[in-house]
């Protein structure tokens, strides 16, 4: 079995390990031949033309040649016979001739003994032979192909040697050169079959007639049937003569010729005889100049050596791994622009070895190997960041969601003890509103409440932990740490009050049913992350902290309060909230009782309240005459009373007893004076006696009408 890790390794990597698949199965197939052969010959282009270090000279029947001839093509071979004698009194290491004489001339016999005599008189000529492949259907063999070779040999009186003794040429040889699939010409071969055997190639037989002759070369490649031409540049880099200047007595110095190996061949796109190089990509290279470049290697020993392909297969596998981990371990951007350094130095490797040592390194299946590595990690990545982003979304907000997948390989989720504020959120009487309403009605309202709460979540920095039903779960400093944890629960917790309010009376307008949320949020240690079986992980929170957080919910409506906080919260916060201090309960699953506070809304006025039609007594803590006054209505953090002497400014801390009316009993606080409207004011609660807190949340339960009051500036002090 793989281990964990493997797997995990295996699985980010997965992408990368397809791109060195597939830059293998391209390389193997030969699908980068064309991309490779383009890089070779900008790396010529690049290098540049190099003076030629080989005495070469090319006699060129070049269009100048054609315009001064009075004779049509072919050329009367007695003319050749001339031009051979020419250059032999000049005494050059070896002449060839890349013209195919492999027909009779047609001005008779004489022009063709001519040529014979010629060549035959100078000992150090090259013929050239043309041997040709043909296929033919033959009837007879029921159309079955038969494949037919063709020398094209000179004829035998021009290349001599018919009887012992006789002169004639000092080799024949094929001039074939090798085109490859996009016509261009990069190789030469070294052997070409003629007559049934494989002979040595036009080249290497001058190579071979020069040495003989003096000329100081390097040993000729073994082990191998062809090889890549160092080609020196364009066309004309070598030395060119016009053939009809050879044609005329004194026309050109025989010293040019001393020493030298002597090429005659045509040089016209007329001749047909003109193909595309790596300096020539229009196809404008004559085949003679062609074989200049072929002996010059052969004679200085540069060929171009090609990494094996083992070897450069290798280093395109590897790049695809480079460039999948590269992706995984830095971000899309920062990645490419490493990969880009990488390829750079790598080309520029790549280059310095071409043009110092006259390798050739198959740069581009490198290069396609660190593209499709880093392509194929790229997608792979994005595609299970949308999977990861799509699963998660339900937890995290858009924010904090793009920073968990941005440091997904930091183990931002993996299970740890950390400081967390634990938020609880619940609806209340949601049991009876059900058994009102169709499921149908049930869910729409759900759907509608969940999904407001949960943008509050997200726009603090929250985390839904999870959907209980109705109740909502949420986190704060987890995943991401969050200095304000507690104070974004809490004000989590008051817009939750305040969007709840929206929405029920959406709902009582279209159903007639009231909805109220009560919150309880506590501050703590927990063990944060994903937690769950092995076919199934959540993101959540246990421990003490996630239980008491729970427990403060419950309670809400029993102590008369929409927010609740526990004391450790109540530490984080104070001094940015008004709070009132409930005193200590006993909470189930704790022996202890523990100290809890109400969070007041920064407007109390739109906190919910109940009607109050009582009798209240209202005195200056501290000590005062009494003073009776009526109430308006009640909420959780405070009252409105209506017949307040204009000396009772705002600011002012008064004790208050209400009882009468409806009350059974008296209801006992102290509080402050947050505004003032004529004789009417609002008191804000700074503690509600103990014995007072269940009367409060009864009343709020019973959701009698409170009237509607114009909405007052609040102090910018705070009760804590």
């Amino acid at each position: 079995m793989i281990p964990a890790k493997a797997r995990s390794l295996l699985k980010s990597h997965r992408g990368g390990i397809g791109a060195a698949v597939a830059t293998f199965l391209l390389v193997f197939g030969g699908y980068l031949d064309l991309l490779e052969n383009r890089s070779l010959a900008s790396f010529f282009e690049f290098r540049g033309p190099r003076t030629p270090q080989t005495p070469i000279v090319i006699i060129a029947i070049d269009e100048a040649t054609f315009a001064e001839m009075t004779d049509q093509w072919p050329f009367p071979r007695a003319t050749h016979a001339e031009v051979i004698s020419r250059l032999a009194e000049a005494k050059p290491l070896a002449i060839g001739v890349d013209i195919i004489f492999d027909q009779p001339s047609s001005h008779g016999p004489a022009d063709d003994e001519a040529l014979g005599a010629a060549v035959g008189l100078a000992g150090n000529v090259v013929l050239g032979a043309a041997p040709k492949r043909e296929e033919q259907d033959t009837v007879e063999g029921g159309g079955v192909g038969v494949v037919r070779e063709v020398p094209n040999l000179p004829i035998p009186v021009i290349r001599g040697h018919r009887t012992p003794g006789e002169p004639g040429a000092a080799a024949v040889a094929p001039v074939n050169v090798i085109q490859e699939g996009d016509s261009n010409v990069r190789r030469a071969p070294i052997r070409v079959p003629l007559g049934g055997k494989p002979e040595f190639a036009f080249d290497v037989a001058l190579y071979q007639v020069a040495a003989k002759a003096g000329l100081p070369v390097k040993p000729l490649p073994t082990q191998v049937n062809d090889f890549l031409i160092n080609f020196r540049g364009p066309k004309k880099t070598f030395k060119w003569v016009s053939y009809y200047q050879m044609t005329r007595e004194g026309e050109v110095d025989p010293s040019l010729f001393k020493n030298t190996i002597v090429l005659i061949g045509p040089t016209t796109s007329v001749q047909h005889d003109v193909f595309p190089t790596a300096f020539e990509r229009g196809g404008e290279m004559p085949g003679v100049e062609i074989h200049a470049n072929a002996l010059e290697t052969l004679v200085l020993g540069n060929r171009i050596r090609e990494v094996p392909t083992a070897i450069s297969t290798t280093l395109a596998i590897l790049a695809a791994l480079i460039g999948s981990a590269v992706v995984v371990r830095l971000r899309a951007l920062r990645a490419l622009l490493l990969l880009l350094a990488l390829w750079g130095v790598g080309t520029i490797f790549a280059y310095v070895g071409f043009s110092a040592f006259e390798v050739w390194m198959h740069g581009m299946a490198g290069t396609v190997g660190l593209a499709l590595g880093y392509g194929a990690t790229l997608v792979d990545n994005f595609i299970r960041e949308q999977r990861e982003k799509k699963r998660l979304s339900r937890f995290f907000s858009p924010e904090v969601l793009n920073e968990v997948i941005r440091h997904r390989g930091e183990n931002s989720l993996s299970s740890s003890r950390k400081l967390i504020t634990v938020m609880f959120s619940d609806l209340r009487g949601f049991t009876s509103m059900s058994e009102q309403l169709e499921p149908e009605q049930v869910r729409e309202l759900l759907v509608e409440y969940l999904s407001e709460m949960t943008e509050i979540v997200f726009k603090h920095g929250g985390t839904v932990d999870k959907y209980i039903g109705d109740c909502i779960m949420a986190l704060y400093n987890a995943p991401l740490a969050d200095a304000n944890h507690a104070i974004n629960a809490v004000r989590t917790g008051l817009e939750f009050q305040e969007r709840t309010l929206e929405v029920s009376a959406r709902w009582e307008a279209k159903l007639g049913v009231k909805i109220r949320n009560g919150v309880g949020i506590n501050t703590g240690d927990a063990v944060v992350g994903a937690m769950g079986s092995k076919q199934r992980l959540e993101y959540t929170a246990i421990g003490d902290t996630v239980n008491l957080a729970a427990r403060l919910e419950s309670i809400t409506k029993e102590v008369g309060a929409s927010v609740v906080i526990s004391e450790s919260t109540h530490a984080a916060v104070k001094g940015h909230f008004m709070t009132r201090e409930l005193g200590e309960v006993t909470v189930k699953g704790k022996a202890k009782p523990v100290k809890i506070f109400a969070v007041l809304p920064g407007s109390i006025r739109k906190h919910p309240r109940a009607a109050l039609e009582a009798a209240a007594e209202l005195s200056v803590a501290g000590g005062g005459a009494p003073l009776r006054v009526t109430t308006v209505d009640i909420s959780e953090g405070g009252i409105a009373l209506r017949g307040v002497p204009d000396e009772w400014e705002k600011g002012k801390i008064i004790q208050l007893r209400c009882e009468g009316g409806l009350l059974p009993t008296p209801i006992v606080a102290e509080g402050k004076i947050v505004w003032r409207r004529g004789d009417m004011v609002g008191i804000a609660f700074t503690s509600v006696d103990a014995e007072s807190q269940p009367m409060v949340a009864e009343l709020l339960s019973k959701g009698g009408d409170a009237p509607e009051e114009p909405e007052q500036p609040e102090p910018a002090s705070k009760e804590h």
